[in-house]
């Protein structure tokens, strides 16, 4: 029985149906009728039955409620003794968007190291979205993410402040031309989409491509255009071929958030790498 489909569960139940554990977990109603459904299978009992257009528990259901509390309690404190005991020793699984881990990232990684030497760091790229999932699923200690973002199970701290241009190639402003973006659930895309619908223009074609240096890459020699954070396109080996137009106030300025699990503690780890993502003093 894995927390996860637990959490879940216990997520319809608060809400009361599954759109509405959906949007509080941020993911699809698929996964969470997946879940559920598996859970059934596994345990052989039905959980809830239909009531309009809500869910009720059924008399297995209530069972389960109290004992899968038992277990995520159980587990939360189980994780948060574990890494407790493991602030000089142990594994911090860091998990970040690809923009952030180009140019942010690596200065921060070498104070932990410094202030952590036993600890074993071990970093994963995705979009925001899979990065908050993962971290919900206990796949990760915490998450550098686009913001803004608010959910009950989260903590989510502003780090810092990132300027979005839109870049093209020197010579080539055409804003009909395509976008070239990371995939769904990337906060920087959904900000490109809203900045062109804003502008008047019908969404162009979207090129999708699963790395910084190939979206900037392609933008280099005219294939499109795309929006990223001054700093990283400033940093980029294709820096000489971009130019770089400011964006509206509320499309440019993105806060990078630190998210972690509202439950665990501040590991040792954790605090100096927030610290050092934010420029502040390491805490001693």
């Amino acid at each position: 029985m894995e927390l996860v489909a637990l959490r879940t569960f216990l997520a319809v139940v608060e809400e009361g149906g599954i759109l509405a554990a959906a949007s509080r977990l941020n993911t699809v109603q698929s996964n969470v009728t997946t879940r559920i459904r598996r859970l059934e299978q596994e345990l052989e009992v039905q959980l809830f039955f239909r009531k309009g257009r809500g869910l009720e528990l059924a008399p297995a259901g209530r069972v389960l409620q109290k004992h899968a509390q038992e277990l995520l309690q159980m587990a939360q404190q189980t994780a948060a003794a574990v890494r407790s005991a493991g602030e000089a020793t142990g594994e911090l699984r860091i998990g970040t968007m690809e923009t952030f881990a180009a140019v942010r990232l690596p200065a921060a990684l070498k104070k932990v190291r410094s202030r952590h030497p036993g600890l074993d760091l071990q970093v994963q790229t995705a979009t925001s979205a899979e990065l908050i999932e993962r971290v919900l699923s206990h796949k990760l200690d915490c998450a550098f993410i686009g913001g803004p973002l608010d959910h009950p199970m989260l903590i989510a701290e502003p780090v810092l402040m990132e300027e979005l241009v839109l870049v093209t190639a020197k010579g080539e402003v055409d804003l009909q031309e395509p976008l070239i973006l990371f995939r769904e659930g990337c906060v920087y895309r959904a900000r490109a989409l809203a900045w062109q619908r804003e502008c008047g223009h019908q969404i162009a074609s979207v090129m999708e491509l699963g790395t910084l240096e190939g979206i900037l890459g392609c933008v280099a020699v005219g294939l499109g255009c795309t929006l990223m954070p001054r700093r990283v396109v400033e940093q980029s080996p294709y820096a000489r071929e971009l130019a770089i137009s400011e964006l509206p106030e509320h499309i440019a300025h993105t806060p990078t958030l630190m998210i972690r699990y509202r439950e665990l503690p501040l590991h040792g780890g954790l605090l100096t790498l927030r610290d050092a993502v934010a420029g502040r003093a390491l805490t001693k």
